[in-house]
Formats: structure tokens, sequence, C-alpha cells
């Protein structure tokens, strides 16, 4: 997992090309201005879903992992909590959405939570568990952006880098 700002000094050559992608996209629109939905940025390899979600108490909000995308998660408006832990292996899969590339666990161990703000971006890598949406100080309604990137195309770009 990373987190970061939008706003901070950030060396983003360090990252690969697609998640510089994701974030300059992320930096030069105004998701307040959008409407919520689906945004390709780069077909069905790298798109955004604007979304406006109301937060829960962390019972009420499920682990996630996702095996074919990587997860980047923006707070354009409001507050909100996310969990984070590293997936063991050890945690079954309580229920899935296969075709979303959701899956959903139980209880877990060692979870921790970050206080997310406006401009504030969450990397998320299939080893990630996280658990988004939860409330800071109560429930509220907020405008994220998730940007998905496939693992494909970051594994084809990670090999034309260590063919050059």
């Amino acid at each position: 997992m990373i987190y970061s700002s939008i706003y901070a000094k950030a060396d983003w050559d360090k990252y690969p090309e697609a998640i510089r992608r994701a974030l300059e996209y992320l930096k030069s629109r105004d998701f307040t201005r959008m409407e919520c939905g689906t945004y390709p940025i780069q077909g069905k390899d790298i798109y955004a879903l604007v979304q406006q979600v109301s937060t829960a108490q962390k019972e009420d909000k499920k682990p996630e992992v996702h095996k074919k995308y990587v997860d980047i998660q923006f707070l354009a408006t409001g507050r909100e909590k996310i969990g984070y832990a590293a997936d063991t292996g050890k945690y079954p899969v309580v229920s899935q959405k296969e075709e979303n590339d959701i899956y959903f666990y139980g209880e877990i161990e060692n979870e921790n939570f970050v206080l997310v703000r406006p401009g504030d971006y969450s990397i998320f890598f299939p080893e990630d568990i996280h658990r988004p949406g939860c409330m800071a100080d109560g429930p509220e309604t907020i405008r994220k952006v998730v940007i998905k990137i496939s693992l494909d195309i970051l594994a084809e770009r990670e090999k034309e880098e260590i063919r050059e």
C-alpha cells in the first residue's frame, strides 16, 4: 500500500507509467463537478470510477482484495477511514464478485486505519487487503474516485524494462 496526497511534493518518476498516468488524471480534474460513473483512461486497462458513497461503521464494511487490478482510491470530498492489512493468504473469501474482480474477507488480523481527507490517495496492490468507506466521526456522504489499473499492463511494462 502507498498512501500520499495529490498535493504533496512527490517524485512520481519512481512509479510505473500506468500509475503516473492515473495520478496525473487525478491531479488534473475537478471530481466535484463530474457525474458519477465510469471514465475510460486507457480502455479497460485503466479507468476511473467516480462514486458518491456513504461512510459507515467498520463492522458494516467488508475487507476486500482484487486479483486483476491495482486500486488507486482518491478522496475528492468528505472524510473516510480506510483499513488496510497485509494479505497473508490465511483469510478465507466469504463472498466474491469475480466479474468485478472483488473478493471479500470476514475478520482479518493486524488491520490499521488511515484517516483520508480530500486530495489523499491510497494505492492498493493485490497483496493489500483494504476496507474503504469507514466513517471518520460519523456517517457522511463522500465523493471519491477509484482508478483501476490492470496488472497485465503493469507486467507488460515491467517486461519491457527488463529487456531494455
